[in-house]
């Protein structure tokens, strides 16, 4: 796939082809985060967020290594000031006529409230869109995460409605909201457009563009989008 692997980075955010010694820090932070992303998370007992063991996460981790190798993912790690703080995948692509995708995302909740997952989305669009050659990107959200709701729309997804009983998490079938974007409706690009708003909202409060401080008005987000990375979608 032209583009991938490939590795990016704004400010503080980064994001990374995901490594099988990622495992580790997997396992760590999501179960340290098991509350905080339960509601959002898809129901695979593949991978049950409170395991101890290793094994799971490096199968998790293979298997979205090989979809990637396929061209039908782009599997990243977030990281903020160098750290592993979440997940990013730009999932279930189709090639052809299509040239469509899902966008995927969680982020521990000590990195919440600092613009860490809008920028990494901007940063993998603009990616997926201009480099890779994607048309389409989809976001599903569970109606109920408002927080995340707020991400697709400030970085302006445009609703296309209710996807009904879409994907099984936290004990029964959810439904979800889908946001999409396509390449024309950036054609500057999504962090050009994410940096003006940033730059808006710091002048307004006449602060400064400051990372240690929140972006996004100190909203929290633990995962949005399609989703779980590994199954791709319903990625908070």
């Amino acid at each position: 796939m032209r583009g991938w692997p490939k590795s990016l980075e704004e400010g503080p955010v980064g994001l990374r082809p995901l490594r099988l010694r990622d495992a580790s820090a997997l396992r760590e932070t999501r179960a340290r985060n098991v509350e905080w992303l339960r509601p959002w998370e898809p129901t695979h007992p593949e991978m049950p967020m409170p395991t101890t063991s290793i094994a799971p996460y490096l199968a998790m981790v293979s298997a979205i290594r090989r979809e990637a190798r396929h061209g039908i993912a782009m599997p990243w790690a977030v990281t903020y000031h160098g750290r592993f703080a979440g997940q990013l995948t730009v999932g279930a692509i189709t090639w052809g006529s299509a040239r469509s995708a899902q966008v995927g995302y969680w982020v521990d909740s000590a990195c919440a409230g600092r613009g860490v997952i809008p920028t990494a989305v901007a940063l993998a669009i603009d990616h997926a869109f201009f480099t890779v050659g994607l048309h389409r990107i989809e976001a599903n959200i569970r109606p109920e995460n408002q927080a995340s709701r707020k991400v697709v729309q400030k970085l302006g997804f445009s609703e296309e409605g209710i996807r009904r009983r879409q994907l099984h998490i936290d004990g029964a079938w959810r439904d979800h909201i889908c946001y999409a974007l396509t390449v024309e409706d950036v054609p500057e690009g999504l962090l050009t457009r994410w940096r003006r708003r940033v730059a808006r909202s710091e002048n307004a409060r006449d602060g400064g563009y400051q990372w240690h401080e929140s972006v996004v008005s100190n909203e929290r987000y633990p995962t949005g989008g399609s989703g779980s990375p590994h199954t791709q979608p319903e990625r908070p």
